[in-house]
């Protein structure tokens, strides 16, 4: 006999010592918050154009630049509004005519939208894979000056590889907002490697940080010179001067500047990138090695090309993924649901560094006691 869903409660030993596995916002560690409500007199509600918010930006740019060992002429960039806000910004200030986007969800869908609504820039190529599955490689094309992929497509769980299209000239633009801080990654093979603080870095979005060659910063320059229309909130040369200074061109959420940096500098005390790819490899084994021996789950995405920070799981179709999230968060385990457009019977789980694996694993236990009481 089935039990009534609502009437579920998940024992002790079942809940994880933090209940938080949205994809972003994540969880954000308490630590952090603690930091910030330390520092609240002297740093909240005082002007970012001054030496004490000017520090924690500082900190946080460096955090960055040690976590992915930039090369020399490398630099970190950061502005408001979140990797949306990116792609304006970057198709006014980084690709010159034409771009090329590989689409796997909808996070790079949305990316090859704007280059193709930007009506200065010619329709970009779009090299475009079914959600869950792995996107052919780019090809070197000499129309194009830009080439777009991200390195985890957040909707789907699919992790790409970032790396350099044979014989391409174009700037490498690769969105990380997902990946960054989780995911190993070789800068001398990208670009632009551009994200947002409310995933692997553990606090609130709102903000854009990225991480650019000397090539880049070179394009950003000139396409500037060019007197091209550029709004100023989106003028990334107006970004790279006032990152320069350790500040942002407006006024930033001075609590999501502090908690990236407290976070930067945690992940690097901790072994920095290295320590935190590990971290997810831990969780990731954990949650695939589970659904791949369930009798009524299985991965969504194939062995070779799943994400190592968010993991999507579907289900037989005598489950139902939906009252199994419901029961979760009732317990407080929460934002476990699959992603709304997907349309698919499955969860979506984050595995960024601020998690612990051993959550993970409680987590998998509480799905299997939720199943079995279900069914």
């Amino acid at each position: 006999m089935t039990t009534n869903a609502d009437s579920i409660v998940l024992p002790a030993h079942l809940h994880p010592s933090d209940g938080r596995f949205g994809s972003g916002p994540s969880k954000v560690r308490p630590e952090a918050v603690s930091a910030l409500a330390v520092r609240a007199t002297d740093y909240l509600g005082t002007s970012h154009r001054q030496a004490t918010v000017r520090d924690v930006v500082r900190r946080a740019r460096d955090g960055l630049a040690e976590m992915f060992s930039l090369p020399d002429g490398y630099e970190v960039l950061l502005g408001n509004g979140g990797s949306t806000a990116f792609w304006d910004a970057a198709s006014f200030g980084l690709v010159e005519r034409k771009s090329q986007h590989v689409v796997i969800g909808e996070f790079s869908s949305k990316c090859a939208g704007v280059m193709k609504s930007a009506p200065h820039l010619e329709d970009p190529d779009v090299i475009e894979t079914a959600p869950g599955e792995v996107p052919r490689p780019n090809s070197a094309d000499p129309s194009i000056d830009s080439y777009c992929f991200p390195h985890n497509e957040t909707s789907t769980g699919v992790m790409c590889n970032v790396v350099r299209p044979s014989g391409a000239n174009g700037l490498v633009m690769v969105d990380a907002t997902s990946g960054a801080g989780g995911l190993r990654v070789d800068p001398s093979q990208f670009d632009v490697y551009y994200f947002a603080p409310q995933k692997c870095f553990a606090g609130d979005g709102g903000l854009w940080l990225a991480l650019v060659s000397p090539a880049a910063v070179e394009r950003i320059e000139r396409i500037h010179a060019t007197k091209r229309w550029i709004p100023a909130s989106l003028d990334l040369a107006t970004a790279l001067e006032q990152s320069r200074l350790n500040q942002t061109y407006n006024t930033p959420a001075l609590a999501t500047v502090f908690m990236l940096a407290h976070q930067a500098e945690w992940m690097n005390a901790n072994g920095g990138l290295e320590w935190c790819a590990r971290r997810c490899d831990e969780s990731a084994a954990i949650i695939y090695r589970w659904a791949d021996e369930h009798k009524l789950a299985h991965p969504f995405v194939a062995q070779s090309a799943r994400s190592h920070v968010t993991a999507t799981i579907d289900f037989d179709d005598s489950v139902d993924a939906l009252a199994v999230a419901r029961v979760l968060r009732r317990n407080g385990i929460l934002d476990v649901d699959s992603y709304r457009k997907l349309g698919r019977n499955q969860l979506r789980v984050a595995m960024f560094p601020a998690i612990e694996p051993n959550d993970i694993k409680i987590l998998t236990e509480a799905i299997d006691f939720i199943l079995e009481e279900l069914l």
